[in-house]
C-alpha cells in the first residue's frame, strides 16, 4: 500500500491510499475528517453543572403553583415571566386556607380556644410563650369573624354578668410575693357585671385566705364607662372595697399595688362578642377573654 498527500478533484487536501495487489483500488480520506473527529470527540469533557437541591425544590414548588393556576396547553405552555409572581401571591393564601379548613365554624374556634385556656389559672401567673402564642392566634381568628362588629350599638349583647377565663395581665416575681399570692392567699373567680342602662361596670375578684380559717373574701372595683366609638368604651375608676375587714388588713400595705393590677381605667376595645363569649383589648395591650355567666343576680345589687 502506498500513502501520499494529494488534493482531491475538488481541490480538498487529504491522504490517498493505493493498494498494489488491487488494480485501480484507491482510497481518499479528506483532512477534515481527522479535524472534525477531534472537535466532536475531545479527549476530556467539562463537568456538568448540577443545581443545588434548594434551587430544585424551589423550582418544583413554583412549577406546581403555576401548573395549577395556568394549566399547560399549546397556547400557554411556556409562561416563565409569571412564575415567580404567582408563587409569591399564592404563598400566603395557601396557609390561610389550611387554617380555615381546620376550623370551619365559630363554634369550633371557640371550643378550641376554651381548651387552650383551660387549666392555666386564667394566665394570671404567666403561661409558656408557645401557649400564649397559640391563644392569641385563635383570638385573632375569632376577631376576624366577629358577628357583632359594632358592639356599642348593640349593648344588649354586652350587658350582664361575665366570667374571666383568660387575661394577659400577670402577677409575677416580687409583686406576687408582696401580695401574698405564693403562700396562703389564692385567687378565686373573676366576675364582671355590666349595667348598660347606667353605664356602670363592677369587677369582682374573689380570694381564699387559707391562713385565716379558710376565710373567703373579694375585691370589688366599680367603674363607669362612656361610648367612644362603635367598638370602644372609655372607662373611669369610681371606687373599690375589700371585704371582709380581715382580708383588707392583709392587703392594706400593698393595696395600691393590688389596684394597679386590676384597675380597669383607660379604654377598652370590644373586638368580639356574641351571646356566650366576649373578647377585649385595652390601652395597656392586654387581652381579656370572658364567658357569659348565669349568676347575674349575685352582684346586681351593687349596681342599684
Amino acid at each position: 500500500m502506498d500513502l501520499s498527500y494529494l488534493a482531491s478533484a475538488g481541490h480538498e487536501p487529504g491522504l490517498h491510499f493505493s493498494f498494489q495487489n488491487t488494480r485501480e483500488a484507491k482510497l481518499f480520506a479528506p483532512m477534515t475528517a481527522f479535524i472534525s473527529n477531534k472537535l466532536i470527540q475531545p479527549t476530556s469533557q467539562a463537568p456538568k453543572m448540577v443545581p443545588r437541591i434548594s434551587k430544585i425544590k424551589e423550582r418544583m414548588k413554583t412549577c406546581r403553583v403555576v401548573s395549577a393556576t395556568y394549566p399547560m396547553n399549546k397556547r400557554n405552555r411556556f409562561m416563565p415571566t409569571f412564575t415567580t409572581k404567582v408563587a409569591e401571591q399564592n404563598a400566603g393564601l395557601v396557609g390561610e386556607e389550611d387554617v380555615h379548613e381546620d376550623f370551619e365554624t365559630l363554634s369550633q374556634l371557640k371550643t378550641k380556644l376554651f381548651q387552650e385556656v383551660n387549666g392555666i389559672n386564667r394566665g394570671i401567673f404567666g403561661v409558656p410563650s408557645s401557649k400564649k402564642s397559640d391563644i392569641e392566634t385563635l383570638v385573632k381568628l375569632l376577631e376576624s369573624q366577629n358577628p357583632t362588629p359594632d358592639p356599642t350599638l348593640n349593648l344588649e349583647k354586652v350587658g350582664g354578668r361575665w366570667k374571666l377565663v383568660y387575661s394577659t395581665i400577670t402577677i409575677l416575681g416580687s409583686k406576687r410575693t408582696k401580695l401574698g399570692l405564693r403562700d396562703f392567699i389564692t385567687l378565686g373567680d373573676f366576675f364582671q357585671t355590666i349595667d348598660v342602662q347606667k353605664s356602670k361596670a363592677v369587677n369582682v375578684i374573689k380570694f381564699n385566705a387559707s391562713g385565716l380559717s379558710l376565710l373567703n373574701g373579694k375585691l370589688t372595683i366599680e367603674a363607669s364607662f362612656k361610648i367612644a366609638s362603635k367598638s370602644r368604651v372609655d372607662i373611669n375608676y369610681d371606687n373599690s372595697t375589700i371585704t371582709p375587714d380581715q382580708l383588707m388588713n392583709v392587703f392594706r400595705k400593698n393595696y395600691n399595688l393590688l389596684l394597679a393590677v386590676f384597675n380597669p381605667e383607660g379604654w377598652l376595645e370590644i373586638t368580639y362578642v356574641d351571646d356566650a363569649m366576649r373578647i377585649g383589648r385595652d390601652d395597656k395591650g392586654n387581652i381579656f377573654i370572658l364567658e357569659r355567666s348565669e349568676e347575674y343576680s349575685l352582684d346586681i345589687h351593687l349596681l342599684t
